[in-house]
């Protein structure tokens, strides 16, 4: 029959949930005598239902919906209407052992209570195969599609799967500041290079002339971005005619006390150490030797904990804005999604102000 979408199907009888499988919209339609795409039109809330259904036939198909427990098929959803308002969330590390969960809780905290206003579901993406130490977002059997938009999670991401998510237009966010990769890549990250600037700036201002970054200060955007902060800060202290030098100790493969050997032995003053561990680590072995936090040695964090630190200090450094880059990932994710917009650089890449913290690890040096 053809004409008004109240038009009903032939009868047939009701479907229950005693049949034992998936009810389907064809079942609903049966079930209250009107056509599919009533049940279509009730579903997806499009806005001329209203108009075109008759308000009793709207609360005859919603109650049994209610009935049934009927649940839209999403991937005849998206075919509806193009949404399935489910976000995936991928992390290329796991997000829930102790010796991690702190660090990344904050940023999962973000992502749900955007996407819980926002009215999205979340589906965590945890199917994807382990190739050569790293979690893989494309394989045989990947879920990605499920999901309206990702949000990416990790310190580092693969590169050969950013490009293809850029060069495929996949609508996806990463939590974290990412180089191009085929393209821009939309992304919500923590301004490391100014927050680093900003402690070397207070060590200069306190008399530190000797500094040292510990770290990779490579690999990951986020360790280059802080060397490059601490880096072009000193720059800046000397060009305002303040003897400043800065050195770079990596730590790879070296030990708390090699470290500590070598800040010793170049007269360093003022540590700025990329991971809170390593910051703790040497504090504690320092005191062990008989030196003073901060009197002989100024130790400044750069960031958060990413693993369990025990320690009695308070460290000066800044705290990364983990909830709302999160929060924001999801903001920037559904603008993507929203339809045609400004996809550039600028429109999809955020930065974020760290939190400076003024701890107790930052005192004026000792003469001589």
């Amino acid at each position: 029959m053809t004409g008004s979408p109240d038009a009903p199907d032939a009868p047939d009888a009701p479907v229950t949930p005693a049949a034992r499988r998936r009810v389907t919209q064809q079942d609903i339609a049966r079930m209250t005598g009107v056509s599919q795409a009533t049940v279509s039109l009730v579903l997806n809330g499009r806005a001329d239902a209203d108009v075109r259904i008759a308000p009793e036939t709207r609360e005859r198909v919603l109650a049994a919906i209610r009935s049934t427990g009927y649940v839209a098929d999403p991937i005849a959803r998206r075919l509806a209407d193009r949404h399935n308002r489910i976000i995936g969330v991928f992390t290329y590390e796991s997000v829930f052992p102790a010796g991690t969960g702190d660090f990344y809780h904050p940023f999962l905290v973000g992502i749900e209570e955007c996407a819980e206003q926002l009215g999205c579901d979340l589906l965590l993406l945890t199917s994807a195969p382990v190739a050569g130490g790293r979690r893989r977002i494309f394989h045989r059997d990947n879920r990605l599609r499920l999901a309206d938009g990702c949000v990416l999670l990790g310190r580092s991401l693969d590169r050969d799967e950013l490009t293809r998510l850029v060069t495929e237009g996949h609508p996806f966010v990463s939590v974290g500041r990412r180089d191009d990769a085929g393209g821009p890549v939309p992304y919500v990250g923590a301004d490391y290079p100014a927050a680093t600037a900003e402690l070397v700036h207070r060590a200069v201002a306190t008399g530190h002339r000797r500094l040292a970054y510990l770290g990779q200060g490579a690999g990951p955007e986020s360790h280059a971005d802080r060397l490059v902060g601490f880096r072009a800060a000193v720059a800046e202290a000397g060009r305002t005619g303040t003897a400043v030098t800065g050195r770079h100790e990596p730590v790879a493969d070296r030990s708390p006390a090699e470290l500590l050997d070598a800040l010793l032995a170049a007269r360093v003053t003022a540590a700025f150490v990329e991971e809170y561990a390593d910051g703790a680590a040497i504090a504690a072995l320092a005191r062990e030797r008989g030196l003073e936090i901060p009197g002989d040695l100024s130790i400044l964090a750069l960031g958060d904990p990413t693993r369990p630190t025990p320690t009695d200090l308070d460290l000066t450094g800044f705290r990364i804005p983990r909830r709302q880059m999160g929060w924001q990932a999801v903001e920037v994710l559904t603008g993507l999604l929203a339809g045609p917009a400004d996809r550039s650089a600028g429109a999809t890449q955020r930065l974020l102000a760290c939190e400076l913290v003024d701890g107790t690890t930052l005192a004026p040096p000792r003469a001589g």
